[in-house]
């Protein structure tokens, strides 16, 4: 099936359209977990549910001019930030909206709606800390998105990025602390 796949994503980076949909509906249960595994960490702040994430990034990458994908992993990675990426542009139109968008937002307990805003705001930090990141150590930023934001295991980083599974531990080990400083 790996070949399967692999030889759809050359069809598809040809421009194949019918190619680009096999591969969505091959690995339509993988692109549901990493759609369930990013809603968990965002789950109250989005209107989203999987399928909806699912879609969305669908839309995106069909519509984008995105890169060629080597393998499964590749695509699934790649997949991973674009969820990110949609999760993040919808916080930002809530925030956008909430910050004088011409709705008028009237909340009876205060506490719930600060802490949302609040966890809206650390979500958004994060995103902002990992984009340093990027600039600074991009295989540090990749290790951060496949594991946190796709769900992949440690073997499947390694894999994907050609290290050894000690060296993504490692970098885990680096982005969570460098993370955790531009966080404070």
């Amino acid at each position: 099936m790996t070949q399967d796949i692999t030889l759809l994503l050359r069809r598809a980076a040809d421009g194949n359209r019918q190619a680009a949909d096999q591969v969505v509906a091959l690995l339509y249960a993988d692109l549901q977990r990493l759609a369930r595994s990013r809603l968990r960490r965002a789950a109250d702040m989005t209107l989203l549910d999987t399928t909806s994430l699912v879609h969305e990034s669908y839309l995106r990458l069909a519509r984008g001019e995105g890169p060629e994908f080597a393998d499964r992993r590749h695509f699934l990675a790649y997949a991973a930030q674009v969820m990110r990426s949609i999760v993040v542009d919808l916080l930002r139109s809530r925030q956008s909206e909430r910050h004088g968008g011409g709705a008028w937002h009237v909340t009876l307990n205060t506490e719930i709606g600060e802490s949302v805003m609040r966890h809206e705001d650390e979500v958004l930090r994060v995103h902002e800390a990992l984009d340093e990141l990027a600039v600074s150590d991009p295989r540090l930023a990749q290790v951060v998105q496949m594991r946190y934001f796709g769900g992949l295991s440690e073997a499947e980083i390694a894999d994907c990025l050609g290290i050894t599974e000690r060296t993504v531990q490692r970098d885990w080990q680096k982005a969570r602390l460098f993370l955790s400083l531009a966080l404070k």
